[in-house]
């Protein structure tokens, strides 16, 4: 039997915060070959994205904007970080993974990737459009 997919209706969202605290926090305890990746992607969206609250929960560190709600979240595994972008589907051309409701995302693995012309058209996008409230 297929396992039902659970949309975020259901869990409660995570409580925003000014600072950034929780999240150095969060990225010093990541594998040292990912924290590069993930510093990259957390100064990309904080450049881009003005006025974020942040939070972490779940061990995974959270982004939004007080008027969309949740907009990107990371997720770091073994060999690979994740960003997912809660109102991806919307985007104009969203990221390739995920099929969920409207959370879309894309799985890095170098720092090379962070790089991407696209990567940073979708955290710009995300700045304006709703996410996860």
């Amino acid at each position: 039997m297929p396992k039902e997919i659970k949309g975020n209706a259901s869990r409660k969202p995570p409580e925003p915060s000014a600072s950034h605290a929780d999240i150095d926090d969060w990225l010093g305890r990541q594998m040292p070959h990912l924290q590069p990746i993930l510093r990259a992607l957390d100064e990309s969206i904080r450049t881009e994205i003005p006025g974020l609250q942040y939070a972490v929960k779940w061990k995974r560190p959270h982004y939004g904007l007080p008027e969309l709600g949740w907009i990107i979240e990371l997720a770091a595994y073994d060999v690979s970080v994740n960003v997912v972008f809660f109102g991806g589907a919307d985007f104009d051309s969203p990221p390739p993974l995920g099929t969920a409701d409207r959370t879309r995302y894309l799985k890095l693995t170098t720092l090379e990737e962070t790089r991407r012309p696209e990567l940073h058209t979708w955290i710009e996008q995300a700045s304006r459009t709703p996410g996860w409230t």
